[in-house]
């Protein structure tokens, strides 16, 4: 049996695998256990791990280092190509009041702890320790640390109170998170609500009775306003006319018109009488003309990628138009001006010849798209790291920060996965990979930091001062997570999942933020996260530096 003892005993690459795979494996099966209704999900994960340190198991420092950076990396970098296509969307329509709550959190626990320094007896050093362990936030500890040296300062026990803090830290949002579910969440809390419109668009038709407009062609028209709107259909009698650019406009034709939703009342203002039909569900388009055929076609040619709409020249080269872009749940009006991204799928109106032709151009490769596209993911996990390693120099402190290994990879998935098109980059991957990459991620990251703080953890928090640091963490991070959670759902402007994700990225806590996705339907809580994290994170980092140069 000794080869049996050696692959958990001996340090080596295979043990290192045996040992993270069998927490994560039994991490993820006890955590779909549910007890009174509640379960932890991927977040078990976490302390599974600390009991496996508890018990004795390691693995080798380097490979551990590596897993735990290779994970939080990976998960971090995905979230935010994930979240990166309608980033800046919600940051325009709700991204400040989104990061003045995430403020919010971060400014009451702070505060709050510093209250507790002459309550407690702890020094402002340890606290600052306890913040950043309530907080699970180690690049504001690093800060901290090297804030201390820089004012001549012994480091004491500031990273032990981390250690300490940290798995409460990771609970403690969790546990809010579910107090704030069972006591005052009402079910229409539960319904999600998007920070923006999936769909842009709006679909209607019109008759035309505006005489400044009969007798122009569509391209005069689309120069007299600024408004954007696309005609899909024109209906003249009993004919039927795919619309060009040349085609001149008569009183009496029918136009089918695709604008976005804030400028529908300006096409009835332009056009004349609005015919009463509703075109919002799902219509068999095909079915109303013989003559004319709508189809869906996937952008799968890889020069396509970050190409405007305006200068393919669809309509002139195949007598086709483009009424709508369906970006992932997004639908965007196919204005000259949009750019194309990798899998867009775009709503094509002609012949049927003429959408044959046009498939070619596109590519409409379905079977491409189930390719998950790996090298660009690693690519955008190197440019991230090497982002989060910057040194950023802030007026009145001689000691720079650093957005680390979670605030780089975030910050630049959420570049690429918003601006990736303009570079001709191609950031496309499949949802499932998507989930699939984050989930291992984050298994690998919980793992290893579970796996790290375990071996010490039970003999700290059995010390004199263990169980009251413990206490006091625990305080800082449930109380303004509580406060603040139960303010913003009661503005009843968010849903419960937004709310969530707030909590989790002002907590700098992906794992709350696994188990908010574990059990409550939509990416909102994932998208508000995504949100606020950066700025969070940044300024929690910022203050752990104040509090050290200005109070101690």
């Amino acid at each position: 049996m000794d080869w049996f003892a050696g692959l958990f005993d001996i340090h080596s690459s295979i043990q290192t695998v045996i040992i993270v795979s069998l927490i994560i494996s039994i991490g993820l099966a006890l955590g779909k256990v549910k007890v009174m209704g509640i379960s932890l999900g991927v977040a078990f994960v976490f302390f599974m791990g600390i009991l496996a340190g508890h018990i004795g198991l390691s693995i080798d420092a380097v490979a551990l280092n590596f897993c735990e950076t290779f994970g939080l990396a990976m998960f971090v970098y995905c979230l935010g190509l994930h979240v990166g296509p309608n980033f800046f969307g919600s940051l325009r329509h709700e991204g400040m009041a989104l990061n003045l709550w995430s403020l919010a959190v971060i400014v009451v626990g702070t505060l709050f702890a510093l209250v507790l320094v002459p309550i407690t007896g702890v020094n402002l050093p340890d606290m600052v320790g306890l913040l950043c362990g309530a907080t699970t936030n180690t690049p504001a500890l690093g800060a901290a640390t090297q804030a201390l040296e820089h004012v001549g300062v012994s480091r004491g026990s500031v990273a032990l109170a981390t250690a300490v803090t940290y798995p409460l830290g990771v609970l403690g949002v969790i546990l809010a998170m579910v107090f704030i579910r069972k006591l005052f969440v009402r079910p229409r809390d539960l319904e999600v609500r998007p920070l923006t419109e999936d769909d842009h668009t709006c679909i209607a038709q019109f008759v035309i009775v505006n005489p400044a407009v009969a007798g122009k062609t569509i391209a005069e028209l689309g120069r007299m306003t600024h408004v954007k709107f696309i005609i899909s259909r024109l209906w003249r009698a009993d004919q039927v006319i795919v619309p060009m650019a040349s085609t001149q406009l008569q009183q009496g034709d029918n136009v089918l018109i695709i604008t976005n939703k804030d400028d529908e009342a300006a096409m009835e203002i332009l056009f004349g009488r609005r015919v009463q039909k509703d075109y919002s569900h799902d219509i068999d388009w095909n079915a109303i003309d013989a003559n004319v055929e709508s189809r869906i076609l996937v952008v799968t040619r890889t020069r396509l990628n970050g190409q405007r709409l305006g200068q393919l020249h669809l309509r002139q080269s195949y007598g086709v138009n483009v009424s709508r872009v369906i970006r992932g749940d997004i639908k965007l009006l196919a204005t000259d001006d949009l750019r194309l991204q990798y899998g867009d799928r775009v709503t094509v109106v002609g012949s049927h010849d003429a959408v044959n032709n046009v498939e070619e151009f596109f590519g409409n490769s379905v079977k491409t798209l189930n390719e998950p596209n790996i090298g660009s993911i690693f690519t955008g996990i190197i440019l991230g790291l090497m982002l989060g390693t910057i040194p950023i120099h802030l007026p009145g402190m001689d000691s720079p920060i650093r957005l680390g290994i979670a605030g780089g990879p975030i910050i630049m998935g959420i570049i690429v996965g918003a601006l990736g098109p303009k570079m001709h980059f191609i950031s496309y991957t499949t949802r499932s990979a998507s989930l699939m990459l984050r989930k291992l991620g984050l298994s690998l990251y919980l793992a290893c930091l579970g796996l790290d703080a375990g071996k010490d953890f039970f003999a700290t928090v059995v010390r004199p001062e263990g169980i009251a640091w413990v206490g006091i963490g625990f305080l800082i991070t449930i109380v303004p997570v509580i406060i603040i959670g139960l303010i913003a759902l009661k503005s009843q402007k968010y849903d419960f999942g937004t709310v969530c994700g707030i909590l989790c990225g002002s907590m700098a806590n992906p794992m709350a933020l696994g188990y908010a996705n574990d059990t409550l339907k939509g990416d909102t809580a994932s998208i508000s996260y995504a949100t606020v994290y950066p700025l969070g994170m940044f300024i929690r980092v910022v203050i752990a530096q104040m509090i050290i140069m200005f109070f101690v």
